[in-house]
């Protein structure tokens, strides 16, 4: 069991890393075991180093099922059975749209409601691989900066190399004061997740109480060789750009499943392999995710979109291997459109 009082050595190249490969002045990070636990982190930290109550986030977001990730998901599914959520006041504005994020920051400046965060998705995952417009980061980083408020950006699903950056907010040139880091962290065989932030604002993390935050299994050494390994060979092969390239190759192709099969396709959607495919109501999208199941093909549902379902391969995957999808999905195409 790691301790909490000594620097296990492994936590410490981990650690480096992350400071060297994060964007901007990102130089600290506190490990644990899941992305819902990163989210808590840097809520935990937002409050702290700003001291106001408030957060704003997105309609439709994911960001995780313990108690405080859970105030900030943007679908009543989910929340409405827990009661009482997150204390303090929590304002939800359609994604994509910086028009809003920029009212509500006025807003809340106007009735002297201190925001503590803007917490986003670079792309949304579970509401099924929705990207913004492009000039939504871009101005929901002047509109915080301008309001000296953070800017927290949930990488659990869009980091390290999924959506043909690596990192997602790379794609509209932004550096956030927070990241959340998870899921694909440990390489798909260990559970660890991230919560980064610059010195500056990790001061309250470290004094006067550097226990103010902890886990007992966080940072395990186990865990943080998996995630250098993963690192590694995601730097070594230059992962997101080959998971820029297999999206471009795939994407024109699920485009045009979409244009032949239109009263069962709404759209497709995504960037690299982090792709949402879109059906005209739930039932066909159950029909077809449990086609491809039975053909072999394992896709993932999504938790706020369930019209949707989310092809995201592992980034090696081959192109042959694309196409033995893309057969698959047309063929179950076919046999579902015939039931109808």
């Amino acid at each position: 069991m790691p301790s909490q009082e000594l620097i296990d050595p492994l936590r410490g190249v981990l650690a480096r890393i992350m400071a060297l490969i994060t964007p901007g002045d990102i130089k600290y990070s506190f490990f644990a075991a899941s992305g819902t636990e990163a989210v808590e982190g840097a809520i935990k930290v937002a409050k702290l180093y700003t001291q106001k109550p408030a957060f704003i986030v997105a309609l439709n977001a994911f960001h995780g099922k313990t108690m405080g990730s859970l105030s900030m998901i943007g679908k009543a599914l989910f929340r409405e059975p827990m009661g009482i959520l997150y204390g303090g006041p929590v304002y939800h504005v359609p994604f994509g749209n910086a028009d809003a994020v920029e009212r509500q920051l006025e807003a809340c400046k106007h009735l002297g409601i201190g925001v503590a965060a803007v917490l986003m998705e670079p792309i949304q995952g579970e509401a099924g691989a929705i990207v913004p417009p492009d000039d939504f980061w871009p101005r929901i980083r002047e509109a915080t900066k301008y309001y000296g408020t953070l800017l927290i950006a949930d990488e659990v699903q869009t980091g390290l190399g999924r959506t043909g950056k690596l990192w997602g907010v790379e794609h509209w040139n932004v550096t956030p004061d927070i990241i959340a880091v998870g899921k694909s962290f440990g390489g798909g065989v260990m559970p660890i997740s991230a919560v980064c932030s610059t010195e500056e604002i990790w001061k309250p993390m470290m004094e006067p109480n550097p226990f103010i935050h902890t886990t007992t299994t966080g940072g395990g050494a186990l865990a943080c060789s998996a995630a250098i390994a993963t690192i590694n060979v995601i730097l070594r092969e230059k992962l997101w750009e080959v998971a820029a390239k297999k999206g471009n190759y795939i994407f024109p192709k699920l485009k045009a499943l979409a244009e032949k099969y239109p009263k069962m396709v709404e759209k497709v959607t995504g960037k690299g392999l982090l792709i949402g495919l879109h059906f005209k109501t739930e039932e066909i999208g159950y029909k077809i995710a449990a086609g491809l199941f039975k053909r072999g093909v394992l896709v993932a549902g999504t938790l706020i979109s369930s019209k949707t379902i989310r092809i995201e391969p592992p980034l090696v995957i081959t192109y042959e291997q694309i196409d033995t999808v893309l057969n698959r999905l047309e063929d179950v195409l076919k046999d579902v459109s015939k039931s109808k």
